[in-house]
């Protein structure tokens, strides 16, 4: 048995009270009714304030809610088992022992994701808004009930923590167990279901989940996931903000939101957010609107550090003993750059080409090569454009300061060389090189950004007509081979046939494995479809959990036969969950192109028929639909007999 399982076998899990509790139980009654409940919730008034709230900010556009009746029936007795039991650990568990673990930061965080959750969940419409809310604020409980039941050796992980470390490799390693294990336990508790505690327990890292890309579980997960950052922004301090709006805006796009958009649901949830605040006594924080977020400038450090410097490189070309050392000296230990010498141009220009400086600081009259001459061949190159050049010069005339400049220095000094006039010129270096900087991470993230476009783009054109589960074509491209097929047999008169075929019973599948699973069965359904249809016929996923396959030139025996044979492949099939074999049978609806049918719709439709009687006559089996009429096979001593 589990650590899990022996803490909540104990009562030791973190758990609801009172009128929670008593929901609880009456919601675990087979004819347990919405008086009842409503009758319980009635009895505690901060419950009914936080239902109602809930309930009306789910309906916007209806008649506003007064009574707790009519609340439970909007909000289903599930939900309110859900939401009671999540508002009874809230209201528990607002301090506690582990000294390292900030109780009221924690629910302010939950709390921001649970509406974030229910504000992304009217959006996508993939469940129950409510349902979101309490699996928003619960997601994170595991965290709470490790600080709850484990106070001391928490408070050790969460300081390791900070020193960089995963919290849940510290976790695993200190405690036995993680705190994603223990919000998945609790969720269950709380009568979540499996469909949401799934996505709930792989949020945190959604490219470890496994779920198909595209199917329901996929994007559950990418939901709460989003809902996490947002949470993370709204409880961020002012000088982490950049980064948070920055990833936010990135997981807008991939959600089709723009940056106005994203911008005006962040500010939706804020204001609720803020709005819990007298119900749940949790604290919030006054926040900018997105746009002011998104639109401040970068936060720069108090101070430039030498460290910031160190990584500018420098090159001094310079053939006076005193001013090299003087000027160096400078450089270095001043204002911390880290510098390189020549004692002429030929040989700077060669220093240059091995260490790449950002900035080159030269004297004008220098043996070999001199200044002017070594600054025209550092721009005659493609890689020396873009240093900043510093000319060091005895001359002040005019017409001297104009070859300078014309061979493409950037500025010049003096000399002698005085510390302040240096350090002016060099500030206005460092500001180029960090705008050059600026300029090439830009272009660098376009060039990024160009090529995730193109790739996006051929995605999209693939998806357009792709299953994302099966890799099969999807509904739409099945459609258009059916259309092309029925083209085709208009013109030669060969016969087509359709073969609709459907997984029984696979909802009992997902309900009892999960969606993983029920996934995975799908596969393996796709690929045995695959094996047996023939190397013309086209096969396509049109929905759920059915498939079609088109045959070209099959007559009515010929359809009934790869129908058979694809029935009896996929009843072969072996599939083993967590040491037990799952069984899987198809039943399969066949039509053929007949007279009196005036497009594909007509035969795809008879399909359909042909597959509800076969459902109808006990699944499992092949049915044809001829002239009218639906015809089963039978099963007679182990053979199938039309």
């Amino acid at each position: 048995m589990s650590k899990i399982e022996q803490l909540r076998i104990s009562g030791q899990l973190p758990s609801p009270k009172g009128v929670a509790l008593a929901i609880m139980e009456i919601c675990r009654r087979e004819d347990a009714t919405i008086d009842e409940v409503a009758r319980v919730v009635q009895g505690d008034p901060a419950l009914s304030s936080r239902l109602l709230r809930l309930a009306n900010a789910s309906s916007a556009g209806t008649r506003p809610l007064v009574s707790v009746r009519e609340t439970v029936m909007r909000l289903g007795m599930t939900t309110v088992r859900q939401l009671a039991m999540g508002f009874s650990l809230v209201d528990q568990y607002l301090q506690g022992q582990c000294a390292a673990f900030d109780y009221p930061a924690f629910w302010s965080h939950s709390l921001f994701m649970a509406v974030a959750s229910q504000e992304l969940g009217r959006m996508v419409r993939l469940a129950s808004p409510d349902e979101l809310f309490a699996c928003g604020l619960l997601a994170q409980i595991g965290r709470l009930a490790l600080a709850t039941l484990y106070p001391a050796d928490y408070a050790t992980v969460l300081a390791e923590q900070s020193h960089g470390a995963v919290l849940l490799e510290l976790e695993r390693r200190r405690l036995g167990a993680d705190h994603t294990e223990f919000t998945t336990a609790i969720l269950a508790d709380c009568g979540i279901p499996k469909a949401l505690a799934e996505p709930v327990y792989y949020h945190e890292f959604p490219q470890t989940s496994g779920f198909s890309e595209g199917s329901r579980p996929d994007q559950l997960t990418h939901l709460f996931f989003q809902a996490r950052r947002m949470a993370d922004l709204g409880r961020s301090p002012e000088s982490e903000r950049h980064g948070n709006i920055v990833e936010l805006m990135l997981l807008g796009g991939k959600a089709g939101l723009d940056v106005t958009a994203m911008g005006e649901v962040f500010d939706r949830v804020v204001h609720q957010w803020q709005a819990w605040t007298d119900l749940l006594k949790v604290p919030t924080a006054q926040l900018p609107a997105f746009s002011a977020m998104a639109n401040a400038p970068v936060p720069r450090p108090e101070q430039e550090s030498k460290t910031e410097h160190s990584r500018k490189r420098v090159l001094l070309v310079e053939d006076d003993p005193t001013t090299l050392m003087m000027t160096e000296g400078l450089l270095s230990h001043l204002l911390g750059c880290r510098v390189h010498t020549a004692e002429n141009g030929e040989d700077g220009l060669a220093l240059a080409l091995e260490v790449m400086p950002q900035i080159v600081i030269t004297d004008w009259h220098m043996p070999v090569m001199d200044g002017v001459e070594f600054c025209r061949a550092l721009r005659a190159t493609e890689w020396g454009q873009s240093m900043y050049v510093i000319m060091l010069t005895g001359e002040e005339n005019e017409s001297k300061i104009i070859e300078a400049f014309e061979a493409g220095v950037d500025d010049y000094v003096t000399k002698p060389v005085h510390v302040r006039a240096l350090s002016a010129r060099m500030r206005a270096a460092l500001h180029y090189v960090k705008l050059l900087e600026a300029w090439e991470k830009d272009r660098t993230q376009l060039k990024q950004f160009t090529a995730e476009l193109a790739i996006s783009n051929r995605r999209l054109e693939h998806a357009a007509m792709t299953d994302p589960l099966t890799e099969l074509p999807n509904r739409r491209a099945g459609m258009e081979l059916l259309s092309r097929f029925w083209s085709a047999s208009q013109r030669t008169g060969q016969p087509v046939a359709a073969l609709m075929i459907d997984v029984d019973f696979f909802k009992s599948i997902n309900d009892r494995y999960g969606h993983a699973m029920g996934d995975r069965v799908l596969r393996e359904v796709a690929k045995a479809i695959q094996s047996a249809a023939r190397k013309d016929d086209s096969v396509s996923r049109i929905g759920g959990e059915e498939f079609l396959v088109v045959c070209h030139d099959a007559d009515p025996r010929a359809a009934l036969l790869a129908a058979e044979r694809l029935r009896r492949m996929v009843k072969a099939m072996q599939i083993h969950i967590a040491g037990m074999e799952i069984k899987i049978s198809v039943s399969i609806g066949v039509a053929n192109r007949e007279n009196g049918m005036d497009n594909e719709d007509d035969l795809l439709r008879a399909a359909d028929k042909a597959l509800y009687a076969a459902k109808k006559a006990g699944r499992d089996r092949v049915c044809l639909f001829a002239n009218g009429k639906s015809l089963c096979t039978a099963c007679t001593n182990g053979q199938r007999q039309a």
